[in-house]
């Protein structure tokens, strides 16, 4: 999805990596919708935007940033939020490709300091186990 913007960089955007770049890389634009910037061989890397979302994948080798051995799920402790317009769109690509939801869609409402902010949100599981919290703001 492109917004029709010139190229925005985010000043900070997570690069995950993955056990089967290729898997990942389908999983991540034919599933959900994103769009490739920058593809790149040995090791295989993607940055990945959707709309102003933007994330990186690199395929797992041994000169990278590995802190330990990884075991599935990957990115335990985190959640990566997902702003969208239109979460529907979301579930319809999912449903579309069999993709099964970590948790099913439903409204929250937080707290943000005097006043609630309600969100529709619901969370996916990529194929390396990282969570992905696809949200829209309801007003």
């Amino acid at each position: 999805m492109t917004t029709g913007q010139e190229q925005y960089w985010n000043p900070m955007v997570p690069e995950l990596t993955v056990t089967d770049f290729a898997t990942s890389f389908r999983f991540y634009t034919d599933i959900l919708g994103f769009e490739a910037r920058i593809v790149r061989q040995q090791p295989d890397f993607a940055y990945l935007c959707y709309g102003r979302v933007q994330l990186m994948i690199e395929a797992w080798h041994p000169q990278g940033w590995n802190t330990a051995e990884l075991s599935w799920p990957l990115g335990r402790g985190v959640n990566f939020q997902i702003e969208v317009d239109d979460i529907e769109a979301v579930l319809l690509r999912l449903q579309q490709h069999k993709i099964a939801l970590y948790r099913a869609l439903r409204d929250n409402d937080y707290d943000i300091g005097g006043t609630t902010a309600c969100q529709r949100e619901c969370l996916v599981q990529d194929p390396d186990g990282y969570l992905l919290r696809f949200s829209q703001f309801l007003e």
